[in-house]
Formats: C-alpha cells, sequence, structure tokens
C-alpha cells in the first residue's frame, strides 16, 4: 500500500478501537514521531482523545517540554527512577529479549536447569529447536558482565504507569508501535494484526504496518510540528527521508538498540546537554557498561 491507502486503514482501525470501546481509549504519548503521527490520526476520529505520557526522569528535556505543549495531556509518574532500577534489578542491555535471557543464565543452575539449557541450546524439553528462545552466541560475554542486566527497565518505568492507570480509568491503549521496530514487536503484530481485542492487556497497534519512511513522509506532507530539537531537519536524499540529528527518542540512557545507532544517542546528549550526559555516564554507570560491551564486541568481531 502506498502512504494514502495506509492511513485509511489505520484511520478504519482507529474508529473500529473508539466505537468497540465506546471511546474509553487513550493514546500512549512518548513525543515521538511515531506517536505524534497516531496522534493527529487518532484526534481526526476522536478529537478529545487524551495522551498519556510516563515522565520516567530519563526522557530529552525537549521531548519534555514538546509533550507538556500539547492539548489534554495527562502525566504519570513511575514509582522508580531509572537509578533505582538499574541498582536493583540492573542495565537495559541489546534488546528486552537479550536482558531476559542472560538474567535467566545468571540465575542458579540448579534452580532452572531446563531454562538455562534453553537459553544456551534452543532446545526445549520436548525436543523442540527454538533459536528465537537462545541467547545468541555473540552475546553470551554478557553472562560475565561485571554488572547487573535486566529486561525490567521499561515495565517498571513505562508499562507499569500506564497498565496502572487503564486498570483505574478503564481507558483502552492505542500505541504507535510499528512491526518494524523490533523482532517482538513484529511477533505481536502478527499475532493479532491491529486491534487485540481479546488479550489480556487489550492494545490497538493502528500503525503496525507502516515503516520509518512512512512516519517521515507524514509529518512532512501534513507540515506537523514535531520535537525538531532533537530530531532536527527531515531530509530527502535519493527518495529516502532521514533525520538529521536523533532517528529514534525514547530513554535517554535505554542500552536498547545502541549498539545498532553506535552511541549517536548518547554523543547527541553529550553535544546538547553535558551535565546530564555526564550524569548518566559517571554517576548511572553507563561508561562501564557502553567500554565493556563495546570492547568485547570489537575483540569478537576479530
Amino acid at each position: 500500500m502506498d502512504l494514502a491507502q495506509k492511513v485509511i486503514l489505520s484511520k478504519r482501525r482507529i474508529r473500529e478501537w473508539c466505537e468497540h470501546w465506546n471511546y474509553d481509549v487513550y493514546v500512549s504519548f512518548s513525543g515521538g514521531n511515531d506517536s505524534l503521527c497516531l496522534t493527529h490520526l487518532v484526534r481526526q476520529v476522536y478529537p478529545k482523545c487524551p495522551l498519556v505520557f510516563v515522565d520516567t526522569g530519563n526522557e530529552w528535556p525537549e521531548i519534555r517540554r514538546f509533550v507538556k505543549s500539547q492539548e489534554n495531556v495527562i502525566v504519570l509518574q513511575p514509582k522508580m527512577h531509572f537509578k533505582e532500577v538499574i541498582e536493583k534489578y540492573g542495565y537495559p542491555v541489546v534488546s528486552k529479549r537479550v536482558s531476559r535471557f542472560v538474567q535467566d543464565l545468571r540465575g542458579d543452575p540448579e534452580r532452572n536447569p531446563a531454562t538455562r539449557h534453553l537459553r544456551l541450546t534452543g532446545m526445549t524439553q520436548a525436543g523442540d529447536y527454538c533459536p528465537n528462545l537462545k541467547l545468541p552466541e555473540k552475546w553470551l560475554f554478557l553472562v560475565d558482565a561485571p554488572f547487573k542486566i535486566s529486561d525490567r527497565c521499561c515495565s517498571i518505568l513505562k508499562e507499569g504507569p500506564l497498565d496502572k492507570y487503564a486498570k483505574e480509568t478503564g481507558r483502552k491503549p492505542i500505541t504507535g508501535e510499528m512491526a518494524n521496530d523490533s523482532q517482538a514487536r513484529r511477533w505481536a503484530y502478527l499475532q493479532t494484526g491491529c486491534n487485540a481485542f481479546d488479550q489480556k492487556v487489550p492494545r490497538s497497534r493502528p500503525l503496525g504496518f507502516w515503516t520509518n519512511q512512512d512516519i517521515l513522509r507524514y509529518i512532512k506532507e501534513n507540515n506537523l510540528s514535531y520535537c525538531d530539537e532533537v530530531y532536527g531537519e527531515i531530509v530527502e536524499t535519493d527518495g529516502l527521508l532521514s533525520c538529521t540529528k536523533a532517528s529514534h527518542t525514547g530513554c535517554v540512557f535505554c542500552g536498547f538498540g545502541a549498539q545498532r545507532d553506535k552511541h549517536d544517542r548518547l554523543e547527541q546528549l553529550k553535544i546538547q546537554h553535558p551535565k546530564m550526559w555526564e550524569y548518566g555516564m559517571h554517576k548511572l554507570g553507563m561508561a562501564e557498561v557502553t567500554l565493556f560491551t563495546d570492547r568485547q564486541i570489537a575483540l569478537n568481531s576479530r
């Protein structure tokens, strides 16, 4: 489908979701470009739809200001700070999946031998080979990392407050997740499609079949005001759109995907907010995490 066709289908899915829940819905709003496009589409169907933002304390200051400049925004606060989460559970490294598997392998080997075997070999107790349940060999070095590693960060800082809000209000979430964001999101989308009415936690993903190019194209075609202090300009080269600064926002000290963006996010933070960068790298210990991971990746690539 071209973008115009995707817009029509997304609005149809949004309307179906809103009508099914009698408009007791909300947009999970991060201030990023994905949720900006989502909000623009949703409010063509439901103009008064609330935006719900979780202020983790780990956001770009510019993103926080941008979020609070929007209409009808509800700001939630998590029970724990990022510093408390990494001290108690560990750092988010590489991806949720990798961090979860590393955590499993670091547990007591006598307690969960079947889980350890699965993470190391991909073989289930029934004898089936499931490569997606195995820790890739290139990340095995993380099992011996001199710091804690965990996938709990997102669930505590973002998902927890949103789940609590949904339970208290009865509102059902509309998110800007896209299948091409990650393997986990692609799998989730393929299981349910855009509107997961019957899940334990119902969720709408009306942009599930969009791409990053669709997002940038939609912003340009509709002249949407976005957080250009973080993203920079949207430019076109050989028919492809890109941002001159950050390609994604999210939590500034999140290690998920850092190996792909070559720490560009941290480098940009160092330029725009040197004191914040200094705090994260040295007070929060991100320097140790990035140096250890980069060193091991370099050694393994030889």
